[in-house]
């Protein structure tokens, strides 16, 4: 395949994606089924316009790798803590539940065990970036529904790289005692690669971001962020392993780096690039005639899925002691398969799920990705309804994580520390941002909070908690990078 018509083909696919991604976002939908609509129209089931389907594929998982990237990110042990019995345990028993009852339907379907624990793998998982595009744009990320549904969305991301491990290996294929040893190797590979990954990001990188011309010339950290991201998956790749583990792993260790805000705003750009690559690929495997033709059986898994993932998120919900309204409303949210669903059928594809499988499960996930926004947004009302409340109600807030009412410092040199300081002296809560990683420590040795990032970034600030402070205070030399900031 010629370079020059790749290239096309990724251009004209995110032209369209935009266009369309544009309009449906104009409507008030999800810029994400106008991508998924981009893929299809584009691909080979209609107009054909693109040549290297395959090419753009294997290009657009890299958006995979640096989805898991960002995720790992999120995932510093403290975290972890944080996140409690209650997101762990729903998390995990929605996790479990829902793959035994795929595997279980699998099973009667006539697959195989390994089709069958495939089918569960795929059914296990929703769709993070639809999901939480969706509370973020309706401003419910920190309704009590919300919350719970981001708690199980974290678990089942961490259940990512375990389930891509056994889905591969099974893939290969052979006796029982030959899947073993291709697990065992699988999983010694993935050892070796997380102790290589520990030495780099763990040290290596954080003292490479501490250097002083990093936070002088801001494209170095960039690359270095994107090198990361990047490269985790690539070393994971000729190690043997899945992209996913390295890409998942490096996060994760880059989360208990202070630099690890600005990393995650550097590659947020890049992310999305991929990530719309990502779902316009995924859509040029969806066939509008095969659906047609198959419409009963399209329509009865469709409802299937969303009845039952709903069904089993609420119940494990509810084991750990939420409220039947806001388990339900949560668990409406998570009724779709995942972007993480295409990667393993894509896997599975000929080896333990067979094209009419394959086709079903695409066009499934396609199909369920493309109503999250509806479920999102009526959640509350539907669960308000069926709970025999007031159906008008959009969300419940009476459990919401509290605010502190921080006031964001940005800049610490001379007016900073003093604004710090006098704020303080009057009981606030200060947040400082800095991208100097000796200001930011100075910062906490003074008592305040900081983070290590450019606020020019919005992922920065919402990392300082911008939505719950009640002021900021912009101290950075220069009226042009003041400005830059505020507007």
């Amino acid at each position: 395949m010629d370079l020059w018509t790749l290239l096309l083909d990724v251009v004209v696919l995110l032209g369209v994606g935009a266009l369309l991604g544009g309009l449906f976002e104009s409507v008030r939908q999800s810029a994400i089924i106008g991508y998924l609509l981009a893929g299809a129209l584009l691909g080979p089931n209609v107009l054909h316009l693109i040549q290297s389907g395959d090419e753009v594929l294997a290009l657009s998982e890299l958006g995979v790798a640096l989805l898991l990237f960002t995720i790992g990110l999120e995932f510093s042990w403290q975290r972890l803590r944080r996140m409690g019995r209650l997101a762990l345990g729903s998390g995990s028993v929605q996790v479990v539940l829902t793959a035994a009852l795929g595997a279980g339907v699998g099973s009667l379907a006539g697959l195989g065990p390994a089709g069958s624990v495939a089918i569960g793998a795929i059914c296990a998982l929703s769709s993070t970036a639809c999901v939480l595009r969706v509370l973020a744009t309706q401003g419910e990320l920190e309704s009590v529904q919300g919350d719970r549904a981001l708690g199980i969305l974290l678990v089942q991301d961490m259940a990512v790289v375990p389930l891509v491990l056994i889905v591969s290996v099974l893939s290969v294929g052979g006796s029982a005692q030959q899947v073993m040893w291709d697990l065992l190797r699988t999983a010694g590979m993935g050892a070796a690669l997380v102790a290589v990954l520990y030495i780099v990001f763990y040290h290596l990188v954080p003292r490479l971001l501490s250097a002083g011309s990093m936070h002088t010339n801001r494209e170095l950290p960039l690359l270095v962020a994107i090198v990361s991201g990047l490269g985790s998956g690539v070393a994971a790749h000729f190690a043997g392993v899945s992209p996913a583990l390295g890409a998942f792993v490096a996060g994760m260790l880059l989360a208990e780096s202070p630099f690890v805000t600005q990393v995650r705003a550097d590659i947020s750009s890049l992310k999305k690039l991929f990530m719309t690559l990502f779902f316009t690929a995924m859509g040029m495997l969806t066939d509008p005639a095969w659906i047609a033709s198959n419409a009963l059986l399209v329509v009865t898994t469709v409802a299937a899925v969303v009845l039952g993932k709903s069904a089993i998120a609420w119940a494990a919900l509810r084991i750990f002691g939420v409220r039947g309204r806001t388990a339900l409303a949560a668990g409406i949210c998570l009724g779709q398969l995942g972007e993480f669903s295409f990667v393993l059928a894509h896997i599975a594809r000929g080896k333990l799920l067979d094209e009419t499988a394959f086709m079903l499960v695409v066009s499934t996930t396609v199909i369920t990705m493309g109503l999250t926004p509806y479920l999102v947004t009526y959640s509350p009302i539907i669960a308000a309804h069926l709970a025999g409340k007031n159906a008008s109600a959009r969300s419940s807030r009476d459990e919401e994580s509290e605010k502190d009412g921080s006031v964001i410092v940005i800049g610490f040199g001379p007016a900073g520390r003093a604004a710090a300081e006098r704020i303080a002296e009057l009981g606030g809560h200060v947040v400082v941002v800095d991208q100097n990683p000796t200001a930011a420590q100075d910062a906490r040795r003074l008592g305040y909070s900081a983070v290590i990032g450019d606020a020019s970034y919005a992922e920065v600030l919402d990392d300082a908690g911008l939505r719950g402070s009640v002021c900021v205070v912009v101290t950075v030399p220069g009226t042009a990078t003041a400005l830059g900031i505020v507007t």
